[in-house]
């Protein structure tokens, strides 16, 4: 590494099955973000062979099956061992002896139903291999290495080494001669709305204003949809384009070509690559490495892993836990390597750097969970990238080395005697660390915040090395949330029974199954402002360090604060898609935590939303807001008025007519049938996509002209265009057959999920009256608002409105769940924003785009949340071992689609000046109340002796406790009072029993705009 509506039909035919739409392919679709569908189903076509079932191959497994993938064979008859469980979580002591593969497979099994598990006892034959698309060895020598990469080779399966020694791991990739790669990034195709295209040679497209500072290149293959008049353009076979330095594009020849009327999108085509991969036996000699850190590195570790096997070969075991001999014999093993070869063939005149050979053999006995994490992520993405042909893959080897994780000083490196295997679940780790460090990990107390996708990730991981698991260690988990189904697909430590608990109890109990000896306590508070009397002082007080798993930067900034406050170690990850980063911040060492600059702002102006649209999530917006009125908002309004009906001065009447009316539609009625529901959906189609457009273009003509001469409909305001309802329009259809649905559970009616019964019964229906439509359309919401009278006629009719539903059951307000398929929830969202979107002529979502942006979620894949889990881990090592220089720690951020694998040294903190005082953001002043309790006269002469600031406000929180502009009689009031006294007085309440610290903030005569001196921390 390097430093109609698609998507709906799927859920339609299980609908039309007759049950609910709860398969495990369900559970996948934040992966379908990332991937894709097609991706997606190759997956579930593919079959996996996994040999070796350490540390590393559970985490490939863990990966491949939360993924998806078709089927997945394990194989590894050796026996479990104490050392296997430091790193292998599908493993417990009661595994000892058994097959390690056999040992794994029901828990694997269980993670997702609709993958294969399956154990092959035997051995790894080439006619064995010839079933599968793909082979993984782990943990496995050379020479099997090199006998089964030349059987895949020769039959074109894609092969994959992953290995791991200690701090220090490899991966190798042969996916053979012309492996082509469908979709090279993980970006979506480039896509602009269009203007205008000319008649010409070259043609010239013109793209609507908010694209013009697209990303589209010379170069670039293109293909056009969806416009009017030059029609020969659409689905056309992809076009190079010039991009002109005004941002148009440059197509050839459309000479001949109708004239262009109107909308059209331009949208890229992907080019397929072709990657030719070296089998794994020349590849040994002539590596193309891509290293987390450089060349000359990664080669002196590759010739280290060489070394290692032929250690090996020569003794029959590896290298003893900090033995110099043996790593002594090792490096001399590495020295007799011939060199290696560049990409000419031609020597590679490098000197091995024996330090880092030597460093490597001592510390390869171990097995360690970060590094299994990391690595197995690594691995299995790669397989998906075989699988999928979705991301370039690796070319063709990784080296990948935490040796930072180990003490500085060389001196107080572990002894052999103290890394002897003690027959205890964490002999892999203390191999490494030794047995005084386990114990170190043991007494510590945590705290993770989010138990998520990543939060699971990291609790497993601090099962395994043993945090806070025993000589009185703890951790606590805190996480309000509750499981829901979508979260499967990636936070493996939660089942579907578990789905409506408590993600924090859930987690917590599952991660004690992982480890017995784990203390771990679940909270089920939020972590922040209103929730300071549970996480206060005396909670923090017994607090080693925070691991934050958050999924907002404004929860990840509280959090960050009360680290700085308190003086704790923050540990924080984040993902999205397949790019994620590891951050560490230390007291005193490193910068704290610094959020995005800014946070987005994903709210639109509600005109541009209700006439003005001009991208996908504006409809998209706009249908959200359909669906609360219609579907929620109403209901709750017409069930409030069942139980005390109102009176005009009790409600907005006209909004409240405005929002009646359209759930009104032609019926005029309550509906009594699945008839009557079809009815008023097919009028609220027409409404909405037809009669509705119309309207606005009889008040806004398409040729309205603004005083300064340009047309009103130009630039961001696309004119719309009315739709015609069309029986062979797909999305036409699934907007009546999902609003029709919603409106009849809303009523409490049975409902129906064929389309076929759905088109038969619409033959049937006449044509919608204009003229029933004709009371909404005088009312929409903005006319309403702006209706500054309701006479007695409105209220009459807002009155009988009430009344269609006042003698039947309460209706049934429908609460917005984009996760459930059969609740046609997204259904009617996403159709409407389609309808929406070809009256403006804007280009169309799929289904999974439409919930991702109605949801804003951010796209999660299982393997980039196990890489930055495992990238926590290492720095969780240094933190916990002590006091280290800054040059000790790491970030990181890693880009699986791309290969890249980026870490490092946080910056220092910054350090600011005012006066003779300096300080970083870690420092505070510090002032003793005293017994009994000073003064606020005292605190502020005390402040200017001891740090020679004339202080010119004191606040604490918003709280005003001085000011040096007060009149000499409120002074007077204030001075002789003491701190917590004016405290409670001005803010009115009386302090938390117990609070040690009041945290106060200084303003001081002379400052610069920009300085913001530490807190006083008045010690109570």
């Amino acid at each position: 590494m390097r430093s109609s509506t698609p998507g709906s039909c799927e859920a339609r035919a299980g609908r039309e099955r007759g049950g609910l739409l709860i398969s495990p392919a369900c559970l996948l679709y934040l992966h379908r973000y990332v991937l894709g569908p097609p991706a997606m189903q190759r997956m579930r076509e593919a079959k996996v062979l996994l040999s070796g079932l350490q540390g590393l191959g559970a985490e490939v497994a863990k990966n491949l099956v939360l993924m998806g993938v078709g089927s997945l064979t394990l194989h590894d008859p050796c026996p479990t061992c104490w050392s296997d469980l430091a790193a292998q979580f599908l493993l417990s002591e009661r595994d000892l002896g058994r097959s390690r593969a056999e040992a794994s497979r029901e828990l694997l099994a269980q993670l997702n139903e609709a993958v294969q598990v399956s154990v092959h006892l035997g051995d790894i034959t080439e006619a064995f291999l010839l079933d599968f698309q793909v082979v993984v060895l782990t943990a496995s020598k050379l020479e099997e290495q090199l006998k089964v990469g030349a059987w895949c080779h020769k039959h074109g399966v894609c092969f994959l080494v992953a290995d791991s020694r200690g701090l220090v791991g490899q991966l190798f990739c042969d996916f053979g001669e012309n492996f082509t790669v469908q979709d090279p990034t993980e970006a979506e195709p480039l896509t602009a709305t269009i203007q205008h295209i000319s008649q010409g040679c070259p043609g010239i497209v013109t793209l609507r204003r908010e694209t013009v500072t697209h990303s589209f290149r010379d170069g670039h293959l293109v293909t056009f949809s969806g416009i009017e008049g030059m029609v020969e353009l659409n689905g056309c076979d992809p076009r190079p384009i010039r991009v002109q330095e005004d941002w148009s594009l440059e197509i050839g020849d459309t000479a001949a070509f109708s004239r262009y009327l109107r909308g059209g999108t331009v949208t890229e085509v992907k080019r397929a690559k072709t990657v030719n991969h070296k089998p794994l036996e020349t590849a040994l000699l002539q590596p193309q490495v891509m290293a987390s850190s450089s060349q000359h590195r990664a080669h002196c570790l590759h010739q280290a892993f060489r070394a290692l096997h032929k250690f090996q070969d020569l003794h029959g075991r590896p290298p003893q836990p900090w033995d110099p001999v043996d790593a002594e014999a090792v490096v001399c093993l590495a020295r007799a390597l011939g060199p290696l070869k560049g990409t000419d063939e031609e020597p590679l005149e490098e000197p091995l750097d024996e330090a880092l050979v030597r460093i490597t053999a001592l510390s390869s006995a171990g097995s360690l969970s970060p590094m299994a994490a990391l690595l197995g992520a690594v691995a299995a993405q790669e397989v998906l990238k075989a699988i999928s042909g979705k991301f370039v893959p690796l070319d063709q080897w990784l080296y990948f080395d935490a040796l930072d994780c180990l003490p500085e000083d060389g001196d107080v490196l572990p002894k052999p005697e103290d890394c002897i295997p003690r027959g205890c679940r964490y002999d892999g780790q203390i191999a490494v660390f030794g047995a005084g460090f386990q114990e170190k990990l043991s007494r510590q107390h945590y705290l993770l915040v989010g138990a998520g996708a990543i939060g699971c990730e990291l609790l497993k991981g601090f099962a395994l090395v043993g945090l806070g698991a025993g000589g009185g260690g703890s951790v606590t988990v805190a996480d309000m949330d509750h499981v829901e189904r979508s979260n499967l697909s990636r936070q493996f430590l939660f089942r579907p029974q578990d789905i409506g608990r408590p993600k924090a109890e859930v987690a917590a109990v599952a991660a004690q199954r992982l480890n017995p000896d784990l203390q771990v306590t679940p909270l089920t508070h939020p972590l922040d402002p209103t929730t300071e009397h549970v996480y206060g002082d005396h909670f923090f007080s017994r607090v080693h360090g925070v691991a934050a798993a958050l999924d907002s930067f404004q929860a990840r900034h509280y959090v960050a604060t009360r680290c700085t406050h308190y003086l704790k170690p923050l540990l924080e990850a984040g993902t999205e898609g397949t790019k994620g980063s590891a951050a560490v911040f230390v007291p005193y060492v490193t910068e704290g935590y610094k959020a995005p600059g800014s946070a987005e702002d994903t709210s639109y102006p509600v005109c541009t939303v209700r006439h003005f649209p001009s991208t996908a999530e504006h409809t998209l917006q706009w249908a959200r807001d359909e669906f609360e009125g219609l579907f929620r908002l109403s209901a709750e309004t017409i069930n409030r008025a069942r139980q005390a009906p109102p009176s005009l001065a009790d409600m907005d009447g006209p909004q409240t007519l405005a929002l009646l009316r359209p759930v009104l539609g032609v019926l005029r009625a309550r509906p009594q049938t699945w008839e009557d529901c079809v009815v008023w959906a097919r009028g609220h189609w027409q409404l909405r996509f037809h009669y509705g457009i119309i309207q606005l273009l009889s008040h806004i003509p398409p040729d309205r002209v603004l005083e300064d001469g340009t047309l009103f409909w130009s630039g961001l305001k696309q004119c719309p265009q009315p739709l015609e309802f069309a029986m062979d329009q797909e999305n036409h259809l699934l907007f009546v057959l999902a609003a029709a649905n919603l409106y009849a559970r809303m009523h409490g009616l049975a409902g129906s999920p064929g389309l076929t019964a759905l088109k038969g019964l619409l033959k049937s229906l006449p044509q919608t009256d204009p003229q029933l439509l004709a009371p909404i359309l005088a009312m929409a919401p903005e006319r309403a608002q702006a209706s500054a009278e309701f006479g007695p006629e409105l209220l009459k009719e807002l009155q009988e409105v009430l009344e269609v539903w006042s003698e039947h059951p309460a209706l049934n307000p429908l609460m917005f769940e984009k996760d459930d398929d059969s609740n046609f929830h997204m259904d009617f969202v996403t159709a409407a924003a389609n309808l929406r979107s070809q009256n403006y002529g804007i280009p169309p979502v799929t289904r999974a785009q439409g919930k991702q942006i109605v949801g804003r979620i951010i796209p999660a894949i299982a393997t980039t949340t196990a890489a930055v889990a495992g990238l926590v881990g290492l720095e969780l090592y240094k933190v916990v071992d002590g006091p280290r220089t800054l040059g000790a720690y790491r970030h990181s951020y890693l880009h699986l689609a791309e290969n890249r694998l980026l870490r490092w040294v946080p910056s220092a903190p910054a350090i600011q000046m005012f006066q003779s005082l300096e300080w970083t953001c870690w420092r505070r002043l510090k002032v003793s109340a005293g017994q009994p309790e000073r003064s606020l006269q005292w605190l502020l002469a005390h402040i200017q002796e001891q740090h020679g600031l004339r202080v010119r406000m004191l606040l604490h929180g918003t709280a005003l406790l001085y000011s040096a502009g007060w009149s000499p009689a409120k002074q007077a009031q204030f001075l002789p009072l003491r701190v917590t006294e004016l405290v409670q007085q001005v803010t009115g309440r009386a302090l938390e029993p117990g609070l040690r610290v009041l945290v106060l903030e200084l303003s001081c005569e002379g400052e610069e705009e920009d300085t913001a001196f530490p807190p006083l921390h008045y010690e109570l």
